[in-house]
């Protein structure tokens, strides 16, 4: 049995003087004190991470567990396991039972990274341990008990879009976002850039020495990476291994540019864009959805936010037909039993109600969609959900 001082981590390092960093630290404290429910929002890379063990090293629970899981790095099925646990033979590879995360964190803390990758079933499984503190793993008859968990979330969707889309659950929304703190990027608090190379070269190559120059490059670079660009800069640096003062030569290519780059939208703003470009190649037939959607979520190139924003413009335009989706993606009708399996199987699925004709929440998605001539028994279709 681990010892209280097995559990307790240390404090990670929060490396900013900005008044914006101060200020968030200053929440995050505060945060820390209580036993709310914390989200974290920001983009990636800007240590959204490092801002949860921080907040449980400050809290009354910092000496028991702190436990992580990216609910973007497993299938739904897997997920429900890692975080409820399992019981022997629930399925194949279930040799014995094993304890879910959440049961692990009991006493402590339970973060979930890129919540927003959750699948609306899995939301609704969050939502009722949230209510109940009960867990109940996969293959069980019924709770095995009550755990003790504080959750803090992350994400760098906008989960008010996602909510308004009808592709998160507004009340699970309101359970996690109790105190919300936003990590600004990088390139909106400059003050921190040197401190945060500083602190990186100290920890990975004391030895490294840069220019004025040097500096001046890198304190001028946009850093879309964030913090997780900075690390990876500096061990560029000291990959580098010579004795002599690093100039801007020296540098990586896309840091060593004097005057900020030109950034294209980021996060959900730049994605949501390209995903448009990706549904309107399909409709009008100059891309193909096995091809560009399927191979490319099995390949890990878009997410499951990604494919479910795809089929809401196709139901769009569909009227909420999943039937007639086919039309829209230009795939024969014997690929329909496929396309169902594609997308209950990987969570990707969207509630096709809303876009019926007459329910009156048709979502913004749908606003620059091609129309398609139906015939009057089209819209009969339904689609499953």
């Amino acid at each position: 049995m681990k010892t209280e001082a097995a559990h307790k981590i240390a404090a990670p390092d929060v490396i900013g003087r900005s008044r914006a960093m101060r200020q968030l630290l200053e929440t995050a404290t505060r945060a820390a004190a209580r036993q709310n429910k914390v989200l974290i929002t920001g983009e990636s890379g800007v240590g959204k991470d490092v801002l949860a063990r921080y907040i449980h090293a400050h809290s009354p629970r910092a000496a028991h567990p702190f436990v992580a899981v990216n609910c973007a790095g497993l299938a739904e099925t897997l997920l429900e396991s890692e975080l409820f646990g399992h019981v022997k033979g629930s399925f194949t590879g279930a040799y014995r039972d094993k304890r879910g995360k959440l049961e692990l964190a009991d006493g402590g803390t339970i973060f979930l990274d890129e919540v927003g990758e959750m699948t609306p079933r899995m939301q609704a499984l969050l939502l009722r341990f949230l209510e109940n503190g009960e867990v109940q793993p996969v293959g069980a008859d019924a709770a095995s008990r009550r755990v003790n968990a504080r959750v803090v979330a992350a994400t760098n969707r906008d989960l008010d879009r996602m909510t308004a889309a009808g592709t998160f659950r507004e009340d699970l929304l309101y359970r996690i976002r109790v105190v919300h703190l936003h990590v600004p990027p990088l390139r909106e608090r400059i003050e921190d850039i040197r401190p945060l190379l500083e602190h990186f070269l100290s920890k990975i190559d004391p030895s490294v020495r840069l220019s004025e120059g040097a500096w001046t490059a890198l304190e001028r670079h946009h850093w879309p990476g964030n913090v997780r660009e900075v690390q990876n800069v500096v061990e560029q640096l000291s990959a580098a291994g010579t004795d002599r003062e690093l100039d801007t030569a020296d540098m990586p290519p896309y840091a060593a540019a004097t005057t900020p780059a030109q950034i294209a939208p980021r996060g959900g703003d730049r994605r949501r864009t390209d995903m448009d470009a990706l549904f309107d190649s399909i409709a009008n037939g100059s891309g193909d959805f096995w091809h560009d959607v399927y191979d490319a979520f099995i390949d890990r190139e878009i997410t499951r936010h990604d494919v479910r924003h795809v089929i809401m413009r196709g139901l769009a335009v569909a009227d909420g037909s999943y039937r007639e989706l086919l039309q829209i993606f230009r795939l024969p009708a014997g690929d329909y039993k496929r396309l169902l399996n594609f997308l209950v199987r990987h969570g990707c699925t969207v509630d096709f109600r809303p876009y019926r004709p007459g329910q009156g929440t048709r979502r913004d998605v749908a606003t620059d969609a091609p129309r398609r001539s139906r015939s009057s028994g089209a819209g009969a279709h339904t689609g499953s959900s």
